[in-house]
């Protein structure tokens, strides 16, 4: 019987241990390598040329997603499984716009991974009802006031809180107020990543 060629790659030792573990007891499947970074799994996979990669979204080096293009760019046979912990709902977008064909929790029962390399084997997609739901969410339009548009732009060409409460005669608590505001809106925790998710999602003039 052939059995399932499975890569894990996760920057946790014991996470790997566990799912070694986990998965050697299935009798059709076996682990044919392990990978503590995104480099040495895109490197792995060209190597061993495994069934499944199961990857983990936030992998040092190169994140899982960019790791996920470079394997499937190698070898699109390849079915790739992202494990996630919920990181940035941004980087899980990527992965499957790159082609992972799976999206599991990381917590999640043993029996769901297990049926999410069954589904992925048989072509299906192999997505977690929570990663979906999730996925969902933070796809919905984001919706700036002229505004907040303004302030953002702002902020993009390097003005400072107290430079933008000059030019839009605001105070500078109120300039706090509305950067938290649209940081809010569209899911970012500081000002640069504000700028660079704004910029992806076209929401400035450059």
């Amino acid at each position: 019987m052939k059995k399932t060629r499975i890569l894990i790659a996760d920057d946790h030792m014991l996470m790997r241990m566990g799912l070694k573990s986990m998965l050697q007891y299935q009798t059709d499947m076996t682990v044919v390598g392990e990978a503590a970074n995104g480099e040495s799994a895109v490197r792995l996979a060209k190597e061993l040329l495994p069934d499944v990669v199961i990857m983990d979204l936030m992998m040092p080096v190169l994140d899982g997603a960019e790791a996920t293009r470079q394997i499937l760019e190698n070898n699109p046979e390849t079915k790739i499984i992202i494990l996630t912990s919920f990181g940035s709902s941004e980087d899980m977008n990527r992965a499957l716009s790159y082609g992972a064909a799976g999206a599991q929790i990381k917590e999640a029962p043993t029996d769901s991974l297990i049926e999410a390399i069954g589904a992925v084997l048989k072509g299906k997609s192999a997505i977690a009802p929570e990663i979906a739901h999730e996925i969902e969410k933070k796809t919905v339009p984001i919706s700036l006031s002229d505004r907040q548009r303004g302030i953002l732009q702002s902020v993009a060409r390097g003005l400072t809180n107290k430079e933008i409460s000059v030019q839009y005669g605001l105070s500078p608590i109120s300039v706090k107020k509305y950067l938290s505001a649209i940081f809010t809106k569209i899911g970012a925790a500081n000002r640069t990543e504000a700028v660079t998710i704004a910029l992806r999602k076209h929401l400035l003039k450059v």
